[in-house]
């Protein structure tokens, strides 16, 4: 085990120092005209203002949380004995709080890189398009190595500390299931940050667009808008410190999923069982690094979402070509009957959801990309009016579900099909083959956090340079750069949903494992879930309806939180003479402070219903009717955010395509129809989308954090 030990934190320590080495390089670059530093000093300020008071909240939140899963899990174990009992509350209430210091930890360092980046970003596009791509993205692969290495050390060590280096069997094998509220602190916060970003980011992006542009027929991120720098601050909160904060805590549920799915096969692997999917998370670690430095782009005329593309190719290559190894020598072993374990089956399984990703990528990228006919029809009926723009984003919307929900199922069937071959005999090899998947597809997880925190940075820049009158070249650079960073955006949160919903099947497995645990069942035996009993039923039913009680009550919050913005904006307009012909500067601060309020008052109450739900679930209708709860829950959530990622991202190009001067371009009344449908897309794909990713994950470590109490 002390070589695999090594590996994991010798990549730990390899991490940091490439995170050092990146925050050097943005450091050293120029931050532009005094212009450009005053808008970026008040993103900045704006910025981290708010996850200052977002976290001292969560922080609040998390602590009674904390309470309660000690109590709830000494009184759930107390037929083990009071010691045992005080133990293993103990234990989870650690796990518990240090998971959720490790993502608030990666969401802010994220942030503060991001903020320091986009001026950067900005001065850059003055000496070209490679320059500017380089510093946006190294200041996005901060986030993402920040992410991916907090999440591997906290696994890592806890599993150490909690008895995988004890060398006792029993000790190792009871590890992977005190360790459970790590995950569920990381997707608490994560639930949180990415709920309060999102409310952040869509109430000051509507106030800013139903106001600007269409009341005032003024361009976007001009600086005459009252509501502008709080938009620009909100891409950092949503973006930034949300996404972040959804990855971190995927790659830690994952893991722990994985792990206690290998406790199973403890028989055939050993402690390797366990211990691989963290080895795997390492390679992915060191492969992003190196993708990361092959990105660059010396013809300046070319896309530049060729190079990152080319950067992803690179990390996937590698991840692909090292794990051979790393599969072969983890996951050969002798089964009970005496054959040998096909590992390259196993293998077969990681392949399969590296191939997911990339078919989750395409996927993605034809349903919001104005490339497509999708988008494009979306555009054609804006010409008729808002109506007929929100009637066709709506049916691209649900269309866009029918695709990605074949593949997820089939990347299960032949995930499944090869671990049961892999390992016949076994009632969780299937599962096991399911988990290694995963481990495929989040294996580019630090490469693909780079490119999406290298969206906000950009944008950003672009707002930067509009709103400092920067040249007009300038100009042309970071709006190239902005578009390539929507494509990242959109993409990441597909691949980011498309991940979630092998990782909830993953962490349906292991509820059932440790379901099994409680009645003391065999780990190798099944488990049953009677969909015929009522009490299944009911959870199941409850499931559904809470994800689209969530998904309503997060809309509603931008709604409001928006309407303080465009009342805002208005006022301003009307009271401060001189805004619209330059000669008055708006009240920047006052909408900031208005989006800031708003946000972190509306996050609390869709977060607390999903927090709530599934124990009271498990506590009044048992331990069936909980794994009904998840296993629908899981599936609505996933359609849902599906149907509302890429029907916003839609709704959004479809008004781009119009401004690229289609359709009569800007200003036309196809425009004016299609900046309404994209302000409907807005909290769906920025707000209640994301946020999905998230819920589907917490509802899954709520339950195991809090097994022992159902009945």
């Amino acid at each position: 085990m002390g070589a695999y030990i090594a590996l994991i934190y010798g990549v730990i320590l390899f991490a940091i120092l490439v995170i050092i080495g990146l925050i050097r390089f943005i450091f050293s670059q120029e931050k532009g005209n005094e212009k450009m530093q005053e808008i970026a000093g008040a993103i900045r300020e704006g910025a981290m203002a708010f996850l200052n008071r977002q976290y001292k909240t969560i922080g609040i939140l998390a602590l009674i949380v904390a309470v309660i899963i000690i109590i709830a899990n000494y009184f759930g174990n107390l037929s083990k004995g009071s010691s045992q009992a005080a133990s293993i509350a103990f234990h989870i209430g650690f796990a518990f709080i240090t998971g959720a210091l490790c993502s608030a930890i990666s969401g802010y360092l994220g942030m503060y890189i991001a903020v320091n980046s986009n001026v950067r970003a900005a001065a850059g596009a003055r000496k070209g398009l490679n320059r500017a791509l380089q510093i946006a993205l190294r200041g996005g692969a901060v986030t993402g190595l920040a992410v991916t290495a907090l999440s591997l050390l906290g696994v890592a060590t806890l599993f150490l500390l909690y008895g995988g280096a004890s060398g006792k069997d029993n000790l190792i094998k009871e590890a992977p299931s005190l360790i459970v509220g790590f995950g569920f602190g990381a997707s608490f916060v994560a639930l949180f940050a990415q709920l309060g970003g999102g409310i952040y980011t869509k109430a000051a992006d509507v106030g800013a667009d139903l106001v600007g542009k269409v009341e005032a027929g003024i361009p976007e991120d001009d600086p005459r808008n009252p509501a502008v720098v709080a938009d620009l601050v909100g891409d950092n909160v949503g973006d930034c410190a949300g996404r972040g904060a959804d990855l971190f805590e995927s790659t830690a549920a994952e893991n722990i999923g994985a792990m206690i799915l290998g406790v199973a096969l403890y028989n055939v692997f050993g402690w390797k069982g366990i211990l691989f999917p963290l080895v795997a998370r390492a390679i992915g670690i060191v492969s992003s690094v190196i993708g990361l430095f092959f990105v660059n782009t010396k013809d300046e005329s070319k896309d530049p979402m060729k190079a990152l593309n080319k950067g992803y190719f690179v990390t996937t290559i590698l991840n692909l070509l090292v794990l051979i190894f790393v599969v072969k020598a983890m996951l050969s072993g002798e089964l009970p009957n005496g054959q040998e374990v096909n590992w390259w089956l196993l293998y077969g399984c990681a392949v399969t959801g590296v191939v997911l990703s990339y078919i989750f990528v395409w996927l993605t990228d034809f349903y919001t990309s104005y490339h497509y006919r999708p988008v494009q029809e979306i555009a054609k009926a804006s010409t008729t009016g808002p109506a007929t723009n929100i009637i066709t984003g709506m049916s691209v919307g649900m269309e866009s579900t029918a695709l990605p929900v074949i593949f997820i199922s089939i990347a299960i069937y032949i995930a499944y099909k090869l671990g049961e071959h892999a390992l016949p005999g076994f009632a969780t090899g299937g599962l096991y083959g399911t988990a290694i998947a995963t481990m495929g597809m989040l294996s580019t997880c630090a490469y693909i956090l780079a490119m999406d925190t290298f969206g906000p940075i950009t944008d950003n820049a672009g707002g930067i340079t509009e709103m400092s009158g920067a040249p007009e070249e300038v100009r042309n650079v970071t709006d190239r750069l902005d578009a390539c960073g929507n494509t990242t955006k959109a993409l990441t949160k597909g691949y980011a949903i498309g991940s979630a919903a092998l990782a909830t099947f993953l962490l349906f497995s292991a509820y059932l494992d440790e379901v099994k645990k409680i009645l003391g069942k065999p780990l190798e035996s099944w488990f049953s879930v009677d969909i015929g009993k009522p009490e299944v039923f009911i959870g199941a039913f409850i499931g559904a309806m809470v994800v689209y009680l969530f998904s309503s009550t997060a809309i509603r919050a931008v709604g409001r939180a928006a309407q303080y913005v465009i009342l805002e904006v208005r006022r301003q307009f009307k009271e401060i003479p001189g805004i619209m012909e330059g000669r008055a500067k708006p009240d920047y601060a006052k909408c900031v402070d208005i989006v800031t309020k708003g946000a972190l008052k509306e996050m609390v109450v869709p977060g607390m219903i999903v927090v709530i739900a599934p124990i009271l679930v498990g506590i009044l209708l048992g331990k069936e009717a909980a794994a009904g709860f998840l296993m629908i829950g899981t599936i609505a959530g996933v359609i849902l955010a599906l149907f509302l990622n890429n029907g916003g991202g839609a709704w959004d190009n479809a008004k781009k395509y119009i401004e690229l001067g289609n359709y009569g371009g800007k200003r036309s009344d196809a425009h004016k129809a299609a900046v309404v449908g994209d302000t409907v897309g807005d909290p769906c794909k920025d707000t209640a989308g994301p946020s999905l990713h998230v819920l589907v994950k917490l509802i899954s470590t709520i339950t195991l954090v809090f097994v022992s109490l159902f009945r």
